[in-house]
């Protein structure tokens, strides 16, 4: 079955950020900011205990050091580098993790690093080194290094799809910098036509073939909660047994 995600623990300090509180009883699986791009130990903590009560897996999105940025703005790294990272902040989340009982679920690249992965497969090999390490699949986009390099590094592989980020024709994202809304019909319409046709459609206009182990809905979009609530709907429909 598809699962749904979404991005949390993207708070800091006193400052609240994102719809998690609403968001953790209608999705599957949350992907636990590390601290770098956002995030902090009470935010991971208190995250991780909000995913327990909900009975939702947990995985780590680690981000490039960059807060001021949100980690949405590339750096030049080295292999070793990103593999330092990315175990740095996994390990982070690990030791709440075990302090609530619960496994580590997956890893997903943040922002610049999750587009960073998609394209460089050094960058890639770096963070399947920490995959590798707990045993766990990375989040990644389908037909990019995300999946080639995790296919040759024996990592298993979940294939997201946003319904709350636009697309070029070649399959790669267009993120803004700043979280604009999605009207839910076209959400909505987005999940169904990859979930039931496994076809996306680019910004200008095209289809291309989309395939969907998961659908990520970020939590800090104005109505990422009317949109979470709607590609529920699809999900669960989709997968409701024919009567």
């Amino acid at each position: 079955m598809v699962s749904l995600n979404s991005d949390m623990g993207e708070a800091f300090g006193i400052h609240s950020f994102g719809h998690d509180d609403a968001l953790v009883k209608l999705i599957d699986t949350a992907n636990v900011a590390c601290g770098f791009h956002a995030g902090d130990p009470t935010g991971i903590r208190e995250t991780v205990q909000k995913a327990a009560a909900a009975g939702i897996t947990v995985g780590a999105h680690p981000g490039l050091p960059d807060l001021v940025g949100f980690g949405r703005r590339e750096m030049k790294l080295q292999r070793d580098e990103t593999a330092d990272l990315v175990r740095y902040q996994v390990g982070a989340l690990v030791g709440f993790l075990a302090d609530e009982g619960l496994p580590l679920d997956h890893i997903k690249p943040h922002g610049a690093l999750y587009g960073m992965a998609a394209r460089d497969e050094d960058i890639m090999d770096a963070i399947c080194d920490v995959a590798v390490q707990y045993e766990v699949p990375v989040f990644g986009m389908a037909g990019t290094a995300h999946e080639r390099v995790a296919q040759k590094r024996g990592v298993p592989f979940v294939a997201e799809f946003y319904v709350d980020l636009g697309y070029r024709a070649d399959g790669s994202l267009i993120i803004a910098r700043r979280p604009r809304a999605t009207p839910v019909e076209e959400a909505r319409a987005r999940a169904l036509k990859a979930l039931s046709e496994g076809l996306a459609t680019a910004d200008t206009g095209e289809d291309f073939p989309m395939r969907v182990d998961s659908v990520c809905v970020h939590s800090d979009t104005p109505n990422a909660v009317e949109v979470t609530e709607a590609v529920r709907a699809v999900i669960d429909s989709l997968a409701a047994p024919a009567i």
